[in-house]
């Protein structure tokens, strides 16, 4: 296969997602170089970390991790856009399965039971053909593996994007925006909600909403990456 595989790249080269340039040997989607490079949120598997701070006081977590920090222009604006507009399904699954070591070195977490994507509404997913929170679990799960529940957090509307909103108005714009179908299933659960990024945090804020309402849940956040200084 590996004779094929090089034949094939010689007229379809593998190139890098972040820096563009050419792949090699077992490397996918993002060169070694840019993964290596790419700012890591390394307080964000501990115990009082920033995102618990900044979503303190909103919902109750038991834990929350981030594995890489957002700034506009840097290199994880341009893995964020490649996942979210271009399609590239095989680096949401990469960049959960690193996700997924994280979660799993920090022991934060052993006892989580399910994971959770953030739903996409059907509309949104139908246009853009995929729900890259769903891509991210499915790669967590490889290196983290739980059971992924994709039809229990439902979104019962379409909302506008957020991306040139303030605080206040995404708060308006999510609200009583999702819904537990089932209830009696996620009772007594660690549930692990997974995002690609976390804000303001009121797309998580309302997800926590409704699932934090059943009887004995917990909840636990895990996002790709996350705007803000660590």
């Amino acid at each position: 296969m590996k004779p094929l595989r090089n034949f094939i790249e010689l007229f379809f080269p593998r190139c890098c997602a972040v820096c563009g340039n050419l792949l090699v040997g077992d490397e996918h989607e993002i060169c070694t170089q840019c993964l290596l490079s790419l700012p890591e949120a390394y307080t964000a598997a501990s115990e009082n970390n920033y995102i618990e701070h900044r979503l303190q006081g909103r919902i109750h977590l038991t834990g929350a991790i981030v594995l890489l920090v957002f700034r506009r222009g840097n290199s994880v604006q341009k893995l964020l856009h490649q996942i979210k507009y271009r399609g590239n399904e095989q680096l949401a699954i990469t960049m959960g399965r690193q996700l997924g070591l994280r979660i799993a070195e920090s022991h934060r977490f052993d006892d989580v039971d399910l994971l959770l994507p953030v739903p996409l509404h059907r509309r949104k997913q139908r246009r853009r053909g995929y729900n890259q929170s769903l891509l991210l679990c499915k790669g967590i799960a490889q290196t983290f593996p739980r059971p992924i529940m994709t039809d229990n957090l439902m979104r019962t509307r379409h909302t506008p994007s957020q991306t040139h909103m303030n605080r206040r108005e995404r708060l308006e714009n999510m609200k009583e925006v999702f819904t537990v179908r089932d209830a009696e299933t996620l009772k007594g659960k660690h549930l692990l909600l997974v995002d690609d990024v976390i804000t303001t945090g009121s797309t998580t804020e309302a997800c926590a909403i409704p699932l934090l309402s059943v009887e004995g849940v917990r909840l636990s956040v895990a996002a790709l990456a996350s705007a803000g200084d660590v």
